[in-house]
Order: C-alpha cells, then structure tokens, then sequence
C-alpha cells in the first residue's frame, strides 16, 4: 500500500478545541460549571443543543442562555487572581434562595469575564479562598492529577492517640472511597479535650477533612483553610477581605501546573485608582456592622460539642463587639501603626499559633523543585511562609 492510500485510510483528526475548554479559558465558566450546563441545555452551538466532548472552532456561533458569545473573546486570556479571607457563614455559590450571604458580595467586579472560584469551602470552614477570570487555570488547580495539596488548621475535640494519626495517614474507607491525610503535625493551642492539628490532603473532596477526623470518632469544632498549593494565608488578610495577586504571584502560581504566563490587562487611570481604593480598604479590618453573619442555631452548636455564640441585647444575630473565649469566628488582626508587616499580627483566642504569622505580604512560594541547587546553602522561597518543605 503506496503512502498515498495510506492517508486515506487513516481518520482525519478532530478539528477544533473542546466546546468546554474554549468557555473556560474566557472565564465564562469552570469546564464542571460547562459541563454541567451543557447537560441541562442551557449551551448551543450553531443553534443546536450542544453535546459534551463536542469541538468547536472560530466559524461556530456558541450561546449560554441565550447570549451569543462572540468568538473573538476566546483569541486572548485574562489571567486575574484574588485571594479572599473566607468568614463563617458565607456559601461558596452566587446566588442562595434561602437568602444568605455568599462569597462572591463582597468581591470587586471583574471588567472582563467572571470571578471562578478555585475550589469551595462549606458554610463553617473559613480562611483562603482563591478566584480568578482563568477557567484552564482554576480547572488545573482543582484537578486531582496535578496534586495541589490543601492545609488546613483544625480544631477537634476528643482523645487523639498515635494509633489515630497513623490510620489517618495511612487511609480509611468513607461513604465516596478511600481518603487520607498526606501529613499532620501538632500545634499549639487548645485546652482539655480541645487540640489543634495542621493537617494535609490532596484533593478536594466534598467535607473530606471533617469526616476524616469523624472517622475516627472525633468531632471537629473550628477548621480553616490556610494554604492552598504554594499559596498561604497571611495574618495581613483580615477576615472577610480580598487581595489581588501581584504578576509574579500569578506566573508562579501558572507555572506550578503547566500555564504559560499571560500579562495582566492594562487598566486606564481612572480603574487603577478605583482598584487601589478598593484594595486600601479591604486590607482593614471589618467593622463590627460590616458582616452579615448567619449564626448556627444552639443547638446544632450543642451537637457540634461547641459552646453557643452568645447573643447581644435585643436578639439580634450580629456578633458583639467583644469576641468571647471559644468563638466561631476569629478577631480581625489588628494592624501596625506605621505600615503592614512591622510586627506580627495579635493572634486570635483559641487559635493554634503558626510560626510564619506576620513575615510579610508576599503570599505564593516556588516550589524545592525549582529552588537553586548548588553546593551553597538554598535560598528561602521568594514570599514563603513555612520553613519546612511541602509534604
């Protein structure tokens, strides 16, 4: 057979991209927000329904909703991250029917594409919480192949044994398969039956930190997220504030799962000083009449093994002023007088202490893999705020 019937024979590559990817990387969605979109007919193409895996090029008209995308918004990428300090009693969704505050209300609004949230945290779990206009760059992060591990800080309540831990890490069988702690390490803090442990997992699975440690017949009464791949959560990001990632933030959080970088928009006069006076006032604490918080009811708090959140005159649900020992809520740090990052923050009652608290703003560390390696001690990661390698 002359190579000439040979090409004939052999099948014609598919054309096009992935109908799913292209409406991730222009930030109209994550490709599991598409997906489940195109499932319930929400998305056409050329005026049909769309199917998933279906590919589409330049000439296809694609509509979500009715809205006819135009094609030349998928030619560039707006690559944009902000981290956000997640309070309790916020949802991880745009729009609640029951009314309750998500975490989206208090997020500046992008001029081009929507904030994607990378990741979600359950209405109690508070700390970092990452957005950005990317959909291949949150789809990457969130997938399980590229293993970005989570840490959290957790607070439980019971006996923990070494016989406990080693099952932990080791792995145990839940309701949706096997789970484990890639590490967990002891911190300080906590009183009686209450201790604080930082803990690890790759993936981010539906409450899986929570029924790891119920696994074991434990009850977790405080968890917050306090690093997310080679991002961490400084003590300068009061609770219920947002930060904008620095250009090499971004580069380097790219990097870690195989994204090109792509410069930021360059933003006119008039919406860089409106940028700046939005991120002036997120890095204050919030007032006491700032939050909207949606309090459990005493006796789901009773459940948990947690003491009540005492209520103020007249029966209203807003925190006091004063944060009682034991709260759900940690106090916003309060900030040095001449300048962030001259002492650390004051740390919160009833909260493990972290050895990094306070060493600057930079917030995303270069992974060891990508660290000098010659004879000569290593440097320090650029904006790193553990001194122990990833587990």
């Amino acid at each position: 057979m002359s190579d000439k019937d040979l090409q004939e024979t052999q099948p014609l590559p598919p054309s096009g991209e992935k109908l799913q990817k292209v409406l991730a990387r222009i930030g109209v969605g994550s490709r599991r927000d598409v997906e489940a979109w195109i499932s319930q007919g929400r998305i056409k193409v050329n005026g049909k329904d769309a199917t998933l895996g279906q590919r589409v090029d330049l000439h296809d008209a694609i509509s979500v909703d009715g809205r006819l995308i135009k094609r030349e918004e998928s030619a560039e990428t707006v690559r944009r991250v902000i981290m956000y300090n997640k309070p309790d009693g916020e949802i991880c969704t745009r729009d609640d029917p029951e009314g309750r505050p998500t975490v989206f209300d208090r997020l500046p609004r992008p001029k081009e594409g929507r904030w994607i949230n990378i990741g979600r945290l359950d209405i109690n779990t508070t700390g970092l919480l990452m957005f950005t206009t990317d959909g291949e760059l949150a789809n990457r992060l969130m997938h399980p192949s590229y293993e970005m591990d989570r840490e959290y800080a957790v607070r439980v309540r019971g006996e923990v044994d070494e016989d406990m831990i080693a099952r932990l890490k080791a792995g145990v069988v839940l309701e949706d398969g096997p789970a484990r702690f890639t590490d967990i390490q002891e911190a300080p803090g906590g009183e009686g039956f209450n201790h604080w442990y930082h803990c690890v997992v790759m993936e981010g699975r539906n409450r899986e930190v929570r029924r790891l440690w119920e696994s074991q017949g434990l009850v977790v009464s405080r968890l917050k997220r306090v690093r997310f791949g080679p991002v961490f959560l400084n003590s300068d990001l009061p609770m219920g504030r947002w930060r904008e990632m620095s250009q090499q933030e971004v580069d380097i959080l790219a990097a870690e799962v195989g994204l090109t970088p792509v410069a930021m928009p360059t933003l006119n006069h008039k919406s860089k000083d409106k940028l700046e006076r939005l991120q002036r006032k997120s890095t204050r604490p919030m007032g006491r009449g700032e939050r909207v918080r949606t309090l459990r009811p005493a006796q789901d708090a009773a459940a948990a093994g947690e003491r009540p959140a005492r209520q103020p005159r007249g029966g209203e649900a807003e925190r006091p002023a004063r944060q009682p020992r034991g709260g759900e809520t940690e106090r916003p740090a309060r900030q040095p007088r001449g300048g962030e990052g001259e002492r650390p923050a004051r740390q919160p009652r009833g909260e493990a202490p972290r050895k990094d608290a306070g060493r600057g703003r930079s917030t995303v560390a270069e992974r060891p893999s990508e660290m000098n390696k010659r004879d000569k001690p290593a440097p320090k990661r650029p904006g790193s705020t553990r001194n122990k390698p990833r587990p």
